[in-house]
């Protein structure tokens, strides 16, 4: 009797297993984790250019220290950047956290071109190093950013399509939010900074 009741009870959980299979759950599970590790490298790529800017800004600050309002705009959107507490699952959060990312970028330019008004800046062997940590970190954003948005179309696509749209209403898994393509091409855009260029003339 117990052999019997074991048998059909294996036969049930190799069928139900097929089933979940063929519904998509085993699907939608991976696809979700595709995109937790996918947000989990944006967020690495960040973090790792929030850990630059101290250096960045004392090092202009060393030779540049008249433009304070340009090195307070960084200080202040780094510390608005590192302050949000993003929840990639909720749209209003996200947005926030892009723009707070944008306003980053748009702060980092601003101080490298700066920059160029100050020559022996620009010869700094630690500024340079700066620099190109930077313009390696911004591209590897970029990278990890079209990794994310593509791994949350891909699992929104998955979880609209018949069956495993059904699976999805079950088991309440729903639409992920993603990064917009508002500005996309300047956040996209790592800062550069031609330490070839000559300082721009003064105006008459």
């Amino acid at each position: 009797m117990r052999m019997t009741f074991r048998f059909f009870a294996a036969v049930a959980l190799v069928l139900s297993t097929l089933g979940l299979s063929g519904c998509g759950y085993n699907s939608i599970q991976a696809l979700d984790e595709q995109t937790k590790s996918a947000w989990s490298e944006v967020l690495n790529q960040y973090q790792r250019r929030a850990d630059l800017i101290p250096n960045l800004v004392n090092t202009v600050k060393g030779y540049a220290q008249q433009e304070q309002a340009v090195l307070v705009g960084v200080t202040e959107a780094r510390a608005k950047a590192t302050s949000i507490r993003v929840d990639a699952s909720d749209p209003a959060s996200l947005k926030q956290f892009q723009q707070a990312q944008g306003q980053v970028s748009s702060a980092l330019s601003r101080l490298l071109v700066v920059s160029e008004n100050y020559p022996q800046l620009k010869s700094d062997q630690n500024f340079r190093d700066l620099q190109v940590q930077l313009e390696g970190t911004e591209n590897r954003i970029t990278v990890a950013r079209n990794r994310y948005i593509a791994a949350v179309q891909e699992y929104n696509t998955t979880i609209r399509q018949f069956p495993v749209n059904l699976t999805a209403m079950a088991t309440g898994a729903k639409v992920k939010p993603n990064f917009t393509v508002e500005d996309e091409a300047a956040i996209a855009k790592p800062p550069t900074v031609d330490f070839n260029a000559a300082p721009p003339k003064p105006s008459n």
